[in-house]
């Protein structure tokens, strides 16, 4: 029985086709973008952006100010530098300036939309703001 060698541009073709399954299945998804999707999709938080013990920060939505908790420059500090070192911060409310309610208080409405179209149902009330069946102070 007579063995014929394979062409070489079919066996490069294997050879590369082995090398980048092994590489795309050896990386980590808790770095990846795959991670954020799934997080996004699912509303479970990837174990890095749970903060010790703190049940607040563990879920997909920083109930405390009404945006994505990865998202959230008063929860973050490093994520505060970043918003700070582009020039997005307002330094009177001491927040990132695209998430300051206060001042742009339509930004409020377009955070309460992604929730709505994630969830399909209405955002919990933020740490400053009255549950919508409480009564406003006086």
């Amino acid at each position: 029985m007579y063995w014929k060698p394979v062409n070489n541009s079919a066996t490069l073709a294997l050879l590369m086709g082995i090398v980048l399954a092994a590489v795309g299945c050896n990386q980590s998804e808790k770095n990846g973008w795959r991670a954020e999707v799934k997080a996004a999709k699912t509303g479970v938080a990837r174990a890095e952006d749970k903060k010790d013990g703190d049940s607040k920060h563990s879920g997909w939505w920083c109930d405390e100010h009404g945006v994505p908790e990865g998202m959230c420059g008063q929860c973050d500090a490093k994520l505060a530098a970043e918003f700070q070192k582009k020039g997005d911060w307002c330094k009177e409310h001491d927040r990132p300036d695209s998430q300051c309610f206060i001042h742009h208080p339509e930004l409020k409405e377009k955070f309460a939309a992604i929730y709505r179209a994630k969830y399909g149902k209405e955002p919990p009330p933020m740490e400053d703001e009255p549950k919508k069946d409480q009564a406003l102070p006086d």
